[in-house]
């Protein structure tokens, strides 16, 4: 019997208890492992069926090109049975487009080298569907390296509405850059304001508005438009209009262009994208409302002072505006019409006062004028008051369905008419008794009115003349009348002239009998031409007359001043030897004289003297009248020449105690002429001067004188001539009947004038009785 000690024991239990404690850790692990094994092929059919439910198909593209995918992928294809190569797929048959094949072989590629992700639309051969590939690394775990994982998305639907999204992007795109080109191109200042109620975008408009080089010189100063007006800035302007979420429009004044404008500013509230505005010019539709305003005021005050009555009626048939010969006429009085009446109570006031035509059925009458505010087309009447006034009424509609009422008064103009009808009739009686002929022509050339004599010079009958014949059927019927024939047509044209060309023009005809008639064809306001002839036979007479005796007289004028001219030179002859005999016995030749015949022969020096000056006159006068005044020409100084002549006469004027002075300025300068000559005519001017002046007077000579003409004034201070004098002081023949009457004045200024006038220059006098007299000499420059 084998007996086991304590420790065997103790070891033998160990040692069962260790194998027990394995044989119950293998059955465990037996157990759980089965358990994990069937858990695991439950999760991967759960997983199977959750990816052949998904909308994405996975595909694994392994190193060598191999390709693990759903059935589905075949279905979506429209292939028959899934490529096992990636080539098969994104080759030209393969099921996909050839452009996206290629694409996509060229991303797997480039996943497969570089190990980048990925994405590209692609589209199915023969169909419409389009696919979303996401590609990416596959792992190791996966495929093994190098390969790729491939996510297939159905994306029909979604490209579908990504291209109408694309679409309306585009389509929003265009408009928005059409508005934002009309906005550039409007004339108008339009600008937004971000959030923060800053200038965040403006238009040329807004740019050239305040001067800015460009928007962002605008929106980087913040440059506003306008200036805060009443305490409101542009910016609390906005922001009132983004609180209240309402557009904020105001009046406010801005400076364009270097000119005060007025402008509506308006704020357009955008909620979170912030506030739009725009600005209008309301400067010229301000002008224009003030304009129209005046012209409104302009226009009644016009129609107050006109004699014709105006009314107006507003479309709802109450009175807008009346004048006051409307009220006048109608007597209708202020407060009537001051409430707006209707057109019904208009017509009835007018009818209390008596001035309406008369109607047997009035509300009838009244039916058919309220009918005028529903016309088309103006309407016109005439009526008669019962006090005989004759009134025009203009009617005419307005386009707002209103009504204007012109009332005229025509009572003047019918008795006018009928005062016509009387003047016409006693016109044609006038006509008819005149010494002239006279025919008026129409504008077409044909006699229209004629009078008696008109048809007896030129020999028509009544019947001829009631035809109204034109004027060249009628000339050339009479052409045989005149002395000439010929000039029948100088009629024609005259007629012509003053129907056509509206000119006055006139002439003189003689007639085969001997008559002469002065005719005149003279335009009338109404286009046509009145033709009269005057019977001038007795006055041609006279003036044949007269013209004859006129030449009888220019040659028995030639005659007296060829006379006159032989008589000078005569007398000068005998004169000059009592003169030489004169001074021989002056000289003592025929011995000493006593001094009673020295006294003697001193007063013949004299008389030969002024009796050589008057004949020296008197050949100068008749040589200057007959234009033959010899001048000897050449470069004369006027200064020089009025102090010689001066010097000649200041012993004559200290005789009679005459101031004789003489003012000369630097502007008198020189002139051409014949010295002796115009030394004669200041001579003359002086001796005229000196001899008419008081005692004790004063005679100055004044010269001066322009770039054109040098001036020498005579002036005394003498008793001066009135006016029937001074047309008498350059006549000659008058002076010379003075002479006979011993108040001879002398040749002085006759021959002052002549002699100035000869060098082109004038001579003029200025005179009044106690004044004195002033004789202007002007001469023209060389």
């Amino acid at each position: 019997m084998l007996t086991l000690s304590t420790i065997e024991m103790a070891a033998l239990g160990l040692v069962t208890a260790l194998w027990l404690s394995g044989a119950v850790w293998a059955v465990y692990s037996g157990l759980a492992m089965r358990r994990r094994a069937a858990f695991a092929a439950e999760q991967a059919d759960r997983l199977a069926t959750l990816l052949d439910a998904a909308p994405a198909l996975p595909v694994i593209v392994r190193a060598d090109g191999r390709m693990e995918a759903p059935d589905r992928l075949a279905g979506w294809l429209g292939l028959e049975s899934v490529p096992q190569f990636i080539s098969q797929l994104t080759e030209a048959q393969g099921g996909l487009k050839a452009e996206d094949g290629a694409a996509l072989a060229r991303d797997i590629a480039a996943a497969q080298k570089a190990g980048k992700s990925f994405t590209r639309s692609v589209s199915a051969q023969g169909s419409s569907r389009a696919l979303l590939v996401r590609g990416a690394p596959a792992g190791s775990s996966l495929s093994g390296p190098g390969g790729v994982i491939l996510w297939l998305f159905d994306a029909t639907e979604s490209q579908s509405e990504i291209g109408a999204l694309k679409e309306e992007k585009n389509r929003l795109g265009r408009a928005l850059e059409s508005l934002a080109g009309v906005i550039e191109a409007a004339p108008m200042p339009m600008w937004h304001r971000s959030p923060d109620l800053r200038l965040s975008l403006v238009n040329s408009a807004y740019v050239r508005s305040v001067d800015a080089e460009d928007a962002g010189e605008v929106i980087s100063n913040g440059i506003e438009l306008v200036e805060p007006v009443d305490g409101i800035s542009p910016m609390s302007a906005a922001a009132s209009a983004l609180e209240s979420g309402v557009s904020y429009a105001r009046l406010v004044p801005a400076t364009i262009d270097g000119e005060r404008r007025m402008m509506r500013v308006v704020d357009v509230p955008l909620g979170d994208a912030g506030v739009a505005g725009y600005a209008i010019d309301m400067h010229e539709l301000e002008q224009a409302r003030s304009e129209y305003k005046r012209l409104t005021e302009a226009q009644r005050d016009m129609l107050d002072r006109l004699s014709a009555g105006v009314a107006q009626f507003s479309a709802d048939r109450t009175l807008r505006f009346s004048n006051q010969p409307f009220q006048r006429l109608f007597n209708l009085r202020l407060e009537t019409l001051s409430d707006a009446p209707e057109f019904d109570r208009v017509l009835d006031a007018m009818r209390e006062a008596g001035r309406l035509p008369g109607s047997r059925d009035f509300p009838a009458w009244r039916a058919e004028r309220r009918d005028w505010f529903l016309s088309t087309e103006a309407i016109e009447e005439n009526w008669l008051l019962p006090d005989g006034m004759h009134l025009r009424v203009f009617a005419q509609p307005l386009p707002d369905g209103g009504l204007l009422l012109i009332f005229e008064d025509r009572t003047e103009q019918v008795q006018l008419s009928s005062a016509r009808d009387t003047l016409l009739r006693v016109r044609t009686a006038t006509f008819d008794n005149l010494f002239e002929a006279i025919g008026v022509f129409a504008s077409d050339g044909r006699l229209h009115l004629w009078n008696s004599r008109f048809r007896k010079i030129w020999g028509f009958d009544e019947v001829t003349l009631s035809g109204h014949p034109r004027v060249d059927q009628m000339m050339e019927k009479v052409a045989h009348k005149l002395e000439k024939p010929a000039q029948i047509s100088v009629v024609r044209e005259l007629v012509r002239a003053a129907t056509v060309e509206r000119k006055q023009r006139g002439g003189r005809v003689a007639f085969a009998d001997g008559q002469y008639f002065e005719f005149a064809a003279i335009p009338l306001p109404d286009g046509n031409a009145l033709f009269t002839m005057l019977d001038v036979t007795d006055s041609r007479r006279i003036e044949q007359a007269l013209r004859d005796r006129n030449t009888a007289l220019e040659e028995a004028d030639q005659i007296k001043t060829a006379f006159v001219s032989n008589m000078s030179y005569e007398l000068r002859t005998p004169l000059t030897s009592i003169a030489g005999f004169t001074e021989m016995l002056q000289a003592g030749y025929a011995g000493d004289l006593s001094d009673q015949a020295r006294e003697y022969v001193g007063a013949i020096m004299e008389s030969v003297a002024r009796l050589s000056s008057l004949i020296t006159n008197v050949l100068d006068l008749t040589q200057g009248e007959a234009g033959v005044l010899p001048l000897h020409m050449r470069p004369v100084e006027l200064a020089d020449l009025i102090r010689d002549r001066v010097a000649q006469f200041s012993k004559d004027a200290k005789a009679r105690k005459i101031d004789l002075a003489v003012q000369i300025e630097p502007g008198l300068g020189i002139t051409s002429g014949d010295v002796g000559r115009l030394g004669e005519a200041l001579d003359h001017l002086l001796a005229n001067a000196i001899r008419y002046s008081d005692e004790g007077g004063r005679v100055l000579i004044h010269g001066d004188g322009t770039r054109t003409a040098a001036r020498i004034v005579v002036s005394d201070n003498g008793p001066g001539m009135d006016v029937k004098a001074q047309a008498l002081a350059f006549d000659r023949f008058k002076r010379a009947e003075q002479a006979q009457k011993r108040e001879f004045l002398g040749f002085g200024l006759p021959l002052a004038r002549q002699l100035v006038e000869a060098h082109g220059g004038t001579l003029t006098l200025q005179s009044e009785l106690g004044q004195g007299t002033a004789a202007t000499m002007e001469l023209p420059r060389g």
